[in-house]
């Protein structure tokens, strides 16, 4: 507990002080948060942070067909999709598939991101574990570009392709 001088004059000194003190502290506190609020880095950082989670989980949804339900996968491969890969989906299909697969994105990062445009780039590494009709599973490893762009339903995969591995 602090005690306050016996003195009142030194008493009133010592209360105004701490209330200026309080006051301008509160004050810049104020203008901080504002300022971070408003800060254009923080809006980029939040739409970086969108467009990586959502071409993480379409890369995987990409990545994974259940050959007993071809059309689920479709369906989903679809709902990832926009554009130029969403038209092409469509067109193919998923098929007659003789096996499973089902893909798990190990890593991501976005490498390019125009916020104004609504257009990002992204690599990822994915794990596909395959499971042949009647076959022992194996696991693929593959590196992937994605290209993304804001949609009204979110970000999706307008672009998907292979990264080669560069021989050392």
């Amino acid at each position: 507990m602090i005690r306050l001088p016996a003195r009142p004059r030194l008493r009133r000194a010592v209360v105004a002080a701490a209330l200026t003190v309080s006051v301008a502290f509160a004050a810049f506190a104020g203008w901080t948060y504002f300022q971070a609020r408003n800060d254009d880095s923080v809006a980029y950082a939040t739409s970086r942070d969108a467009a990586l989670k959502a071409g993480r989980t379409q890369i995987a949804a990409l990545s994974t067909l259940d050959a007993a339900r071809p059309d689920t996968a479709l369906r989903s491969w679809l709902d990832a999709s926009t554009g130029p890969l969403h038209d092409e989906l469509r067109r193919t299909g998923a098929g007659k598939p003789t096996a499973s697969a089902r893909g798990e994105v190990t890593d991501a990062a976005v490498t390019e991101l125009d916020d104004r445009s609504g257009t990002a780039k992204l690599i990822a590494t994915v794990e596909v574990r395959v499971t042949p009709a009647g076959g022992a599973a194996t696991t693929d490893r593959k590196r992937l570009e994605a290209a993304l762009e804001r949609t009204d339903g979110g970000w999706k995969l307008k672009a998907l392709s292979a990264v080669p591995v560069a021989a050392s």
